[in-house]
């Protein structure tokens, strides 16, 4: 008899107690497969440590292979449910699809950011709902900080230490209060090691339409968590939210403008979007299921976390909130009666919870909490914060309890790594938990993105020109004048460069490991930026047609160097010349037509007096002169040689002239005719063809071109 295949989507609070109370239940009986983004499991309440620098992002994590070793794990994110045929389709980390057959399916795909029609604030706003937002964050406040000290507008100064959040709930008043301990700590750090930077004090407000802070939780904790906000500084405005986000900073609902340039969205969460997809009935986004966490009609499937609206019995006509600790404790009652329906298990039980007690952790040794109804503020509070956090946490207690011991005797690290850019990590996504890869698979987040109020257009092609201002608005992807190509993103590969628009397209993550080049759009002149690597494989961009083209000399990168290290010249379209090592040369005519003197023989295409051109003696491209001088055609510079007329090359400024090939026939000059009717007058002289003089002018001549 085969083992029934029970199958888990997601591995948050909900998703990965089920997997692991399953293993346990069920001892090999049957076939546990968990499908995840990511292969770790992310402890969120400890999530706004990790952006003030107190904690290392690794130890908020707990591998999923590690701890369920009888669980299969798949990496990928749900596309699609077939309920009547029982499969499921997902897209692999890099693009592949794949099917999943169940008997019994889990949905436990949690929630994501929340977002409200409000203009701006898709592009100029950042979520904090999995790790890679927490590491922006991180870096974006660090960076916003050496900025400010750097300035000497007082203005600009005071917006950069500006830093917004919208949401008085748990998570944002979390982060602003671990946020102005953090910058306060790092600006006084700044002042006392240099004096010249004083007046430097960063202001944090955290904004919401409720009317007091934490409005879910009980009104002493609330009152507890608003006193030590405002004792720290924080600017706390309650009935007050964003009407407009701009890059230069927000418009209150009450008419002031406050410049800025960091908004953290912490309004709230809003379920998974992949539960809208089955048609099934819905209670305001989450999936209706019965006090034993069971879709009615569909006795194979089961949903808990956030993405179900759970009977509360202990308030009956509700439904359990959207909590970490109710989506652990539905993950073990789900597992138990998943269990059940296959005979692995006792009786089905319902789902019944009473709370009992939260904590709140707001910087230090200050928390608010009350656990069992007993309100605590300061240390005792924290002390019990701190203790919860550790025996909910799965693992890495150990490593947790040593960084906080070393951040009590240490002083922080206000370092920025750069490991996650603006782009990567958009407000409007359905995978907060993973970030936003160039020329990766795509996602779901990729259509839901770009509908609806909100569509994260900018931040996908910008880099912190979008409420950061760290580097305006040039981002990954766009070239700069005398720049390497972006380098440095996770799965970059070499771009492509659109003509006029400066922006730049990147290539997947396969094609790089193909080796295949990135091609233009047919007649719009677009070339590809090449990475260090393939430059040193010998590898030609390529442009339209797919012939070798250089790189565009107005404001896209550096001319490429030629064998002896001189850099190549540029022909008079702006278009620049490249010499490949071994000889090969590849330029741009005037008119914007490719040329190649490829090695071996074949010759030069597309001159304008329509004769190719012929290879020296021996191979040797006619542009490369010993001693690796390159062929000038710039304008304001000296014609190159051979031009019509039929003078040699004139001597560059503080050079000697060049010279012939050592025991060869010097190249003879030969005249060039006029261009052809209808081909505009090139604005500079073309190089002219050059004639072998060891072969006879045979017209079946081998080394000819055909073009």
């Amino acid at each position: 008899m085969s083992r029934p295949r029970i199958l888990i989507v997601g591995a948050g609070f909900a998703g990965y107690r089920t997997a692991r109370t399953l293993s346990r239940l069920t001892r090999d009986r049957a076939h546990i497969t968990l499908l995840n983004p990511t292969d770790y499991f992310l402890y969120l309440p400890l999530l706004p440590q990790v952006a003030a620098g107190i904690l290392e992002p690794r130890r908020v994590t707990v591998s999923l292979s590690d701890s369920l070793p009888d669980v299969r794990l798949v990496l990928g994110e749900a596309d699609r449910i077939d309920l009547d045929d029982r499969t499921l389709h997902y897209t692999g980390p890099e693009g592949e699809g794949g099917t999943l057959a169940y008997d019994r399916l889990v949905l436990a795909a949690g929630s994501v950011n929340k977002l409200l029609p409000i203009p701006g604030v898709a592009e100029h706003a950042h979520g904090f709902r999995g790790l890679p937002e927490a590491l922006y964050l991180r870096d974006h406040v660090t960076r916003q900080v050496e900025l400010a000290a750097a300035s000497d507008d007082p203005g600009t100064c005071a917006a950069r230490c500006t830093f917004v959040v919208v949401g008085a709930g748990y998570t944002g008043t979390e982060v602003a209060a671990h946020g102005q301990m953090f910058t306060q700590m790092f600006t006084d750090a700044q002042v006392r090691k240099h004096p010249l930077r004083r007046g430097m004090r960063p202001r944090w407000m955290l904004l919401d339409v409720a009317p007091r802070v934490l409005p879910e939780m009980d009104e002493k904790l609330s009152a507890t968590a608003d006193r030590v906000l405002r004792q720290r500084g924080v600017d706390v405005r309650m009935g007050t939210s964003v009407k407009e986000a701009t890059h230069d900073g927000v418009l209150l609902t009450d008419g002031e403008f406050v410049e800025s340039r960091t908004l953290v969205w912490c309004v709230g969460v809003r379920p998974d979007p992949l539960v809208e997809s089955l048609g099934l009935p819905m209670e305001k986004g989450r999936l209706l299921v019965d006090p034993h966490l069971r879709v009615p009609g569909r006795p194979e499937l089961f949903a808990c976390g956030d993405v179900a609206a759970v009977p509360d019995l202990e308030n009956p006509g509700s439904y359990t909130p959207m909590t970490a600790q109710h989506a652990w404790r539905h993950g073990k009652v789900a597992a138990q009666n998943v269990a059940a329906s296959l005979g692995l298990g006792g009786a089905r039980t319902p789902y019944r919870h009473r709370d009992l007690g939260f904590v709140v952790d707001l910087g230090g040794a200050k928390a608010a909490a009350n656990p069992l109804g007993v309100t605590l503020s300061g240390v005792p509070a924290g002390a019990v914060t701190r203790g919860y956090h550790l025996a909910a946490m799965p693992g890495n207690r150990v490593r947790v309890a040593a960084d906080w011991l070393l951040d009590a005797v240490l002083p922080r690290q206000a370092v920025q790594l750069g490991l996650v850019r603006s782009w990567s990590v958009p407000l409007d996504t359905s995978s907060p938990e993973v970030a936003r890869v160039p020329g990766g698979p795509g996602r779901r987040q990729d259509e839901s993105a770009r509908s609806g109020p909100g569509a994260a257009l900018a931040a996908d092609t910008g880099d912190e020109g979008a409420g950061d201002g760290g580097t305006g608005p040039a981002g990954p992807g766009r070239a700069r004048p005398h720049d390497e190509p972006a380098k440095g993103q996770p799965g970059s590969g070499p771009t492509q460069v659109r003509p006029g628009s400066g922006a730049a397209q990147p290539r997947s993550e396969w094609e790089t490991a193909k080796g295949r080049p990135a091609t233009g759009r047919p007649g719009s002149g677009a070339v590809e930026l090449r990475s260090e690597a393939e430059t040193a494989k010998g590898r030609p961009a390529t442009g339209p047609g797919g012939e070798p083209t250089g790189t565009q000399a107005a404001g896209v990168g550096p001319a490429r160097k030629q064998p002896g290290g001189e850099p190549a010249g540029t022909q008079a379209g702006g278009e620049a010349v490249r010499n490949r090592p071994g000889g090969e040369t590849a330029g741009t005519q005037a008119g914007g037509e490719p040329t190649r003197n490829q090695p071996g023989g074949e010759p030069a295409k597309n001159q304008p007096g329509g004769e190719p051109a012929k290879n020296q003696p021996g191979g040797e491209p006619a542009k490369n002169q010993p001693g690796g001088e390159p062929v000038k055609n710039q304008p304001g510079r000296e014609p190159a040689k051979n031009q019509p007329g039929g003078e040699p090359a004139k001597n560059q400024p503080g050079r000697e002239p060049a010279r012939n090939q050592p025991g060869r026939e010097p190249a003879k000059k030969r005249p060039v005719p006029a261009p052809p009717p209808g081909r505009p007058p090139s604005g500079h002289p073309a190089p002219g063809p050059v004639k072998r003089t060891d072969v006879p002018d045979d017209p079946d001549d081998s080394t000819k071109g055909d073009s």
